[in-house]
């Protein structure tokens, strides 16, 4: 285990974790953790199943006294988002995360940490081995797939579960329950391109920005973090208003549910013009600045010339290309009516890429509301016909709706009360949380989620509050005590 996690409480889920970060667990590529959750269960002599998609259920007994208790689910999710900064040198199909401490914190050396869901998955996984604990009958959920498509729980049977009781261990801010979350669905826009020599006497230039903190695209949608698909659109856009330029490749971001924090462009322009852009670029770069000062001021926009021996797309196809990124909708549509400081509907210009024949632009459109998604959804795919696109959207998965008489959320409140003295505050979330899903496939099924505090997840700047771990293992505890009872 990491020597920088030997001294912090509670041991238990700090060990699990160290553990875990050094299996790499990308969305899709679970197989070697989801075998050391398998051996763990082995080990401590548990029922353990896994279905054809790649979710476990362990199945714990009651401790003594405790076996008429009803059946309680603890669920969390294997996999980890992927984001690091250019410069680090990192496969996540190989390599173990690189933890670092600082300032009451856990995070990691360029990367994204894993703590969104690796602390729930630790916690999970604590409660599995510990004999000592006080609890009903358990199922110990572990889904995939959770980052890029919920698949595992969309894979789930309604004979997997036997459990009505449900605590998710997927929230981010202690303190905080979360009893409903927004639906989601994905749109993808494919531009065909055709390809032309580059006109003779051009350079190369590569139109770059970088030096933004992305974030969470359901968690930090409404701070106003700047997109660097959009950035780098705009910067195009002035370009092309006084230097004549073709586009070879542009690309940006990774992750759907991430707000993209790098982008950038291959262009050519005659020799007489590469001056001119690259400081049209530092205006840009300037303004772009100073308008996101106080909520992400290490933006920078730069040009600078490099080898390439891409063609170009032809200028229709460019031009249309370039007025779809500069258009298209990215952050907060509405804020909710019902719940101050909930924002209702969003979209995140997410992830775009070249190939030789396409561009191709993914987004992500979450609101708590069915209507709402459905009018994003056809605004985005409308804008992307005019401008020639096809338009493919996903099935995506459901919103939760909030039940305020549930029994879990009823015993999960009095339990933080006697714990810490004071009431959490009850949330729904924008992001999206496999509850929805869950509650679909197993009929009344009663959900609550909560979890320690967790920043920046879905970048490199993600770390996990120290203290929080441990009011969050006790009110795990607590919850399960009472419900036993």
């Amino acid at each position: 285990m990491p020597e920088i996690l030997n001294d912090l409480k509670p041991k238990a889920i700090w060990d699990h974790f160290g553990e875990i970060a050094g299996i790499p667990r990308p969305s899709k590529n679970e197989a070697r953790v989801a075998a050391h959750v398998l051996e763990l269960a082995r080990k401590a002599g548990l029922e353990a199943k896994q279905d054809p998609t790649g979710n476990i259920v362990v199945r714990k007994p009651a401790s003594a006294g405790k076996e008429r208790a009803p059946v309680v689910v603890i669920q969390s999710h294997l996999d980890m988002a992927c984001e690091k900064n250019r410069h680090v040198n990192h496969d996540f199909d190989r390599d173990p995360i690189q933890l670092q401490r600082s300032n009451g914190h856990i995070k990691a050396k360029g990367t994204t940490l894993g703590s969104d869901n690796g602390i729930g998955v630790a916690a999970a996984l604590s409660v599995m081995v510990d004999k000592t604990l006080v609890h009903g009958p358990l199922e110990l959920l572990f889904t995939v797939d959770e980052e890029t498509g919920m698949t595992g729980a969309m894979g789930l049977q309604s004979d997997f579960l036997k459990g009505r009781i449900m605590l998710n261990l997927d929230s981010e801010e202690e303190g905080s329950v979360y009893v409903g979350c927004a639906g989601g669905r994905d749109t993808v826009l494919t531009f065909s391109v055709s390809r032309n020599d580059v006109p003779a006497g051009m350079s190369a230039l590569r139109v770059a920005v970088s030096g933004l903190k992305g974030g969470h695209s359901g968690v930090e949608i409404h701070v106003g973090r700047g997109n660097a698909i959009k950035i780098l659109a705009r910067a195009l856009r002035e370009i092309g208003k006084s230097v004549r330029f073709r586009m070879a490749h542009i690309e940006g971001g990774s992750k759907r549910n991430a707000i993209p924090r790098e982008a950038e462009a291959t262009v050519y322009v005659g020799q007489s013009d590469v001056e001119p852009l690259v400081k049209l670029v530092g205006k840009v770069s300037l303004a772009v600045r100073a308008e996101y000062a106080s909520v992400d001021g290490g933006v920078v926009v730069e040009a600078r010339p490099v080898a390439s021996s891409d063609r170009v797309l032809g200028m229709d196809e460019q031009e249309r290309i370039i007025g779809f990124l500069h258009t298209v909708p990215h952050g907060v549509i509405a804020m909710s009516n019902d719940i101050p400081g909930l924002v209702e509907t969003s979209t995140n210009a997410a992830r775009l890429e070249t190939r030789t024949d396409a561009v191709i632009m993914a987004t992500s459109q979450r609101s708590s509301v069915g209507t709402a998604l459905e009018t994003i959804l056809d605004q985005v795919a409308t804008l992307g016909t005019l401008t020639g696109a096809s338009v493919v959207s996903t099935d995506g998965y459901p919103g939760w709706k909030p039940n305020m008489k549930s029994k879990a959320l009823a015993a999960t409140l009095q339990s933080y009360e006697e714990l810490f003295g004071r009431k959490p505050v009850v949330k729904a979330i924008h992001a999206g949380l496999e509850c929805g899903l869950i509650g679909e496939r197993f009929a009344g099924m009663d959900m609550i989620s909560f979890g320690p505090t967790i920043e920046g997840a879905h970048s490199p700047d993600e770390r996990v509050e120290i203290a929080t771990v441990q009011r969050f293992w006790d009110l795990l505890l607590a919850v399960l005590k009472r419900i036993s009872s």
